[in-house]
């Protein structure tokens, strides 16, 4: 008897390129994800692979009727500005392992079925976008040396401020062909933002003991905690992951995260700046600083 033929892929998996899809059916489930192994199999290009794949997971383009062309462009824009500055850590493939971890996150805790669909797509959104454009250097370093962006901001949340500002501003001026959410009702556009902006800004490292001691607190009653605070967290510890995944990675990015530390001291010692905290190769142990 002949075998029934297979169901056609969707065309939204049939646009990721056929050895990285294969890789991600096969581990993007998995906590010791290999998102360099994402990068390298597709040309650079790991966040739109992973964007398609994570949306079609969750079914976010056919709820939220997003064509599939518009949600390309989006993720190109977004890769593009992850590229904008060259930065050893903060890049693309920094993008897409949040963004799986984050996902991680919602499949094995049972969270996916608990959240409402547009705060997923919040998340998933705030998750590929939360460094976008990341200049390479700290808040500190904004803020000591008296940049643009510390101007604009008034030193608070310098760098967190622009990754929502500017991809938002840059998804508005390119128009309906990577407006990712041109179909939500305007209720639930204020809500959208409102939690992409509320999940964004509570990656600034500034707020992580605050955040610690207050998922700390929550322990006895967690269904008290507001629903976008544990959105806030689950980006926040999908953010700050890699000492939590297999040593393979963890030294791999340590070794990345380092490199761009450095550089940034060593631009702060050429301005008379004090080096930031972790930024002097001379004086950081690396071990310790993990």
């Amino acid at each position: 008897e002949e075998e029934p033929d297979e169901e056609p892929l969707p065309p939204i998996l049939l646009a990721i390129p056929t050895r990285a899809l294969a890789f991600l059916e096969q581990s993007a489930h998995q906590w010791d994800f290999d998102p360099f192994a994402l990068t390298d199999m597709t040309g650079e290009r790991p966040i739109r692979s992973m964007g398609l794949y994570l949306f079609h997971q969750f079914d976010l383009t056919d709820k939220f009727g997003i064509q599939l062309p518009v949600l390309e462009a989006f993720l190109d824009l977004v890769e593009e500005g992850y590229k904008r500055h060259g930065n050893p850590y903060h890049n693309c493939t920094h993008s897409a392992d949040v963004a799986q971890t984050c996902c991680f996150i919602l499949s094995r805790h049972g969270l996916a079925s608990w959240l409402s669909d547009i705060e997923v797509l919040a998340l998933l959104f705030a998750a590929l976008i939360h460094d976008f454009e990341h200049t390479g250097t700290t808040n500190n370093y904004h803020v000591q040396s008296r940049s643009q962006l510390a101007v604009v901001y008034n030193d608070k949340s310098v760098l967190e401020s622009y990754h929502v500002s500017a991809v938002f501003r840059k998804m508005h001026e390119q128009g309906a062909k990577c407006n990712l959410v041109k179909c939500l009702s305007p209720t639930e556009y204020r809500q959208f933002r409102s939690l992409v902006i509320e999940m964004v800004l509570a990656t600034d490292m500034s707020t992580h003991f605050a955040q610690v001691t207050a998922m700390k607190d929550a322990i006895p009653c967690p269904e008290n905690l507001p629903r976008v605070d544990i959105l806030a967290y689950i980006l926040h510890a999908a953010d700050i992951s890699h000492p939590a995944k297999i040593w393979r990675l963890h030294e791999r990015w340590t070794g990345k995260l380092t490199a761009e530390f450095f550089a940034q001291g060593d631009r702060e010692k050429e301005l008379g700046l004090a080096c930031s905290p972790l930024c002097d190769r001379d004086k950081t142990m690396v071990a310790s600083s993990q």
